[in-house]
C-alpha cells in the first residue's frame, strides 16, 4: 500500500511547479487529487501563470500515477467559488483527508517601492487565499470524523526577513501564524496542521527574467546560469536551489501517518538557508 493509500487530497496552485509536483507525488502513494489553479494572469506578476492546459496536464499525470482527479479553475481569493468547487470535488471523489494550500505568487521590489496593488494582490493570494483554503476544507475534515492533515506552503521567507520581498515575507510570516493557530484549534479533531518552508525552488516563480535581473543587476540580460553562484551563496549546502520533488517528499511525509504526531511545525526544505551564517 502507498503511504496515503485511499486518501483524497486537495492541492491548490496545482497547474504546474510545486503544486503539480505535490499532486503527482501524492497520487504515486495512493491518493486521489482535487486540483485547483487560477489558470489566469495576475497583474502584479511578471512571469506567465499556469493555464488550463497546464492544469489538464497535471490531471493527466495524476491519473497516470494511479489517482483519480477532480479539477477546476479556482481563484483562492474567491471564497464562495473555492468552497463550492471543493464541495463538488469531495462529492465526486468521496471525501477529503489531505489539504495542501499551495497557491501563491511572487514579485520583487524594495519594500518602499512596492505598489499598493502589488502589496494587496500578494496578501490576498498568499495569505488570505491560504486562509480561505483552510476555511473551506475544515468543515469537510471535521464532518468525516477521521482526522486529516493540512500542509500550508510557506517559505524560508516565512521565517526570516528577505530583501526585496517585504510583501511576500509579510504574507508568509502570516502563513506561519495560521499554521500555529490552526494546529491548536484543530488538534481536538485529530487534524494536524504544518507548513513546508523551502528555499528557492526550480519553478517558473524563480526562473524568470525579473529574478534574474534582481540577482544580477550587473548584467544586461542575465539568465538562469548567471544566478547559480549567487544562489549557492545563500544556502549552507552547495546547491543553488531545490527541486519541486524535494518539497513534495516533505509534503507527503507530513500528510502521511508517519507524521501522525507532528503538528504546528514549520518544516524547512531549505538547503540550510536558515542556518547560514
Amino acid at each position: 500500500m502507498g503511504r496515503v493509500e485511499g486518501k483524497v487530497a486537495l492541492v491548490t496552485g496545482a497547474g504546474r511547479g510545486q503544486g503539480r509536483s505535490h499532486a503527482v507525488r501524492l497520487a504515486e502513494e495512493g491518493a486521489s487529487v482535487i486540483a485547483f489553479d487560477i489558470c489566469a494572469p495576475v497583474a502584479s506578476v511578471s512571469y506567465d501563470m499556469a493555464t488550463r492546459d497546464d492544469l489538464a496536464e497535471t490531471c493527466e499525470l495524476v491519473r497516470a500515477a494511479g489517482g483519480s482527479t477532480y479539477s477546476a479553475e479556482v481563484d483562492v481569493r474567491d471564497f464562495d467559488l473555492l468552497a463550492r468547487e471543493l464541495a463538488l470535488g469531495v462529492d465526486v471523489l468521496g471525501g477529503l483527508d489531505i489539504v495542501v494550500a499551495n497557491a501563491g505568487i511572487a514579485s520583487y521590489a524594495p519594500g518602499h517601492e512596492i505598489t499598493e496593488a502589488a502589496w494587496q494582490e500578494m496578501i490576498d493570494i498568499n495569505l488570505t487565499g491560504t486562509w480561505h483554503t483552510v476555511k473551506a476544507a475544515v468543515p469537510h475534515l471535521v464532518a468525516a470524523g477521521r482526522g486529516g492533515s493540512i500542509v500550508l506552503t510557506s517559505s524560508a521567507a516565512g521565517l526570516q526577513g528577505t530583501p526585496n520581498l517585504a510583501h511576500y515575507v509579510a504574507a508568509k510570516h502570516g502563513v506561519t501564524g495560521l499554521t500555529r493557530t490552526f494546529a491548536n484549534e484543530l488538534a481536538p479533531h485529530w487534524i494536524r496542521v504544518n507548513s513546508v518552508n523551502p528555499t528557492q525552488v526550480d519553478t517558473p516563480m524563480i526562473m524568470n527574467d525579473e529574478i534574474f535581473r534582481m540577482f544580477r543587476p550587473d548584467l544586461e540580460s542575465p539568465g538562469r546560469d548567471d544566478i547559480v553562484d549567487v544562489s549557492i551563496a545563500t544556502n549552507a549546502l552547495p546547491v543553488p536551489w531545490v527541486e519541486p520533488r524535494d518539497v513534495s517528499n516533505a509534503v507527503l511525509f507530513l500528510a502521511s501517518d508517519e507524521a501522525r504526531y507532528i503538528t504546528g511545525v514549520a518544516l524547512p526544505v531549505d538547503a540550510g538557508i536558515l542556518a547560514k551564517v
